[in-house]
């Protein structure tokens, strides 16, 4: 399936249905589609070809998010572009990708006319909802195409090109096909509940997993909800006005919903799956959020390359047969996914046998062909025949997968490797703490000595001292931070993770 077939599926269903619903205000599946003809159309008349690459560079917004489905419709790739980074990295991106067009919001028009002089691959330039001088509006856009939409597929089945987040490096333009996201779809459909027509509440960024998370609630005909800023006030407001019975949000910002007042108080009855993930969450909170949120949490796993769906846990795995919340596998990832083999692997390419950690490696039809224009990166990622994640962890028992952590982010102490993310899981326990951070720091005694920053949860003040005390008592002495330094916020990428170099960064230039 290419992108606009997921749209073309749930129009098949109820074309005058609501499809993108913004500000109390709703697009019909009719008015996608017809929007979507004409963005196709638009764009042939511009010279675009099938596999030409076009940029969007938005904040959440339905008109933005229909130009996805009319740069599919005319076999071209769909490259999100973040608003939330900087203009070089922008730039470095749009250039990489070999964008020949540019759609942009005209809030960002003074980002793109600084990045514009060195983008000479772009040949038109669009923007959305108001004037730009050096570019086409919208109608302006629009009233170049014939009316006839065309029906075109990229011929390597390249659907999009995302780059990956920039915090361990350059950025690479992962390629993504339509059998990725129909494999991804397909794997949603099957490990998480839907009962009747689903409405999707997007909060998080469209141009991350809140935009394919779209694709299988089209499938079903359903109805997205989109925000056009992440307020967690808003949130709450949304969810009960609109019955949302599906929605996302990674950990940070899922934690801010527990510490809203308006919670309890919120109408949640018609949720059926709250998804979680893009970063590790407490057992913890989670075992909060099961209980004032409801049996819905539902966690996936996934990467850039292997989106969201490598391994799952349905609202129904987080708990017992007799009811009681599983607390075994809290912190776990759930298990690999329907369509994904998944193994345990060691340096030398040899599948570890259960219960022992080493680097998660897989193989599905899930998994990126490669990075765009990047056979050296591509070769590395793929060794041995497998997809490698980069992330470290182990399968239990019963199959389920547990991430310990990055395998650039394990620290060496003393000769015991400590993986940052079971400290930051006995942090996060801590009744004062929102958020942490556990890094490695030289130490002339251990080679690294372990130390922390932390976030303290609204209203509360964090003793270092009692800190360390809860953390020891937990998991002893040696994954214990040496230091625990409390900050009121820490450093976080676009998509509200924490960035751990930019921790490293602070810290040696504080001493």
């Amino acid at each position: 399936m290419r992108i606009v077939d997921f749209l073309d599926k749930g129009a098949s269903l109820n074309r005058e249905a609501p499809c993108l619903t913004t500000d109390g205000e709703s697009m019909s599946y009719a008015d996608v589609v017809a929007l979507s003809n004409s963005v196709a159309s638009a764009l042939v008349a511009h010279g675009v070809a099938p596999g030409d690459k076009v940029g969007i560079l938005s904040a959440n917004d339905p008109t933005s998010f229909t130009c996805i489905f009319g740069i599919s419709r005319a076999g071209a790739v769909w490259c999100p572009i973040n608003p939330r980074n900087e203009a070089a990295e922008n730039q470095q991106l749009l250039d990489q990708f070999d964008c020949s067009v540019l759609i942009y919001q005209a809030s960002f028009a003074p980002l793109v006319a600084k990045i514009r002089p060195a983008l000479t691959k772009v040949h038109t330039w669009v923007c959305l909802d108001d004037d730009d001088d050096r570019a086409l509006s919208l109608a302006e856009f629009l009233s170049a195409g014939t009316g006839s939409a065309p029906d075109a597929r990229a011929g390597d089945d390249l659907a999009m090109i995302a780059g990956t987040g920039g915090t361990t490096g350059t950025p690479k333009g992962v390629m993504l096909t339509g059998t990725n996201l129909e494999t991804m779809s397909a794997i949603t459909l099957m490990a998480y509940p839907f009962v009747g027509r689903p409405i999707y509440l997007a909060l998080a960024p469209l141009t991350h997993a809140a935009g394919v998370l779209c694709f299988p609630i089209m499938c079903l005909g359903g109805e997205i909800v989109i925000m056009r800023k992440p307020d967690v006030g808003d949130f709450l407001t949304h969810l009960e006005r609109h019955q949302v019975t599906h929605t996302f949000l990674p950990p940070t910002l899922l934690y801010m919903v527990l510490t809203n007042a308006a919670l309890d108080s919120t109408d949640r009855s018609a949720l059926q799956c709250f998804w979680y993930g893009a970063a590790p969450m407490s057992p913890a909170r989670l075992t909060e959020a099961l209980s004032r949120i409801g049996p819905v949490m539902a966690q996936l796993f996934g990467q850039t390359e292997a989106p969201m769906m490598v391994s799952t846990m349905a609202p129904a795995d987080h708990f017992n047969d007799d009811g009681s919340v599983a607390t075994q596998r809290l912190s776990s990832a759930g298990r690999p996914s329907p369509l994904v083999t998944l193994a345990i692997m060691d340096t030398k390419g040899n599948q570890l046998p259960r219960g022992e950690r080493g680097e998660i490696v897989v193989r599905s039809s899930l998994v990126t062909p490669g990075y765009y224009l990047n056979p050296t990166a591509t070769a590395e990622a793929s060794e041995f025949g497998w997809h490698h994640t980069g992330d470290i962890g182990f399968l239990d028992d019963d199959g389920y997968l547990f991430i310990v952590d990055r395998a650039k982010d394990m620290i060496i102490t003393g000769g015991f490797n400590v993986y940052s993310v079971e400290v930051e899981q006995a942090l996060l326990a801590h009744p004062d703490v929102q958020d942490c951070a556990v890094i490695g720091r030289p130490d002339e005694k251990w080679g690294e000595r372990v130390e922390a920053v932390v976030q303290p949860r609204a209203g509360h003040t964090v003793d270092p001292d009692a800190v360390t005390v809860f953390v020891k008592e937990r998991i002893g002495s040696v994954k214990t931070p040496k230091v625990v330094h409390v900050w009121p916020d820490l450093p976080r990428s676009k998509v509200g993770k924490v960035v751990k170099p930019d921790v490293k960064a602070q810290l040696a230039q504080s001493g």
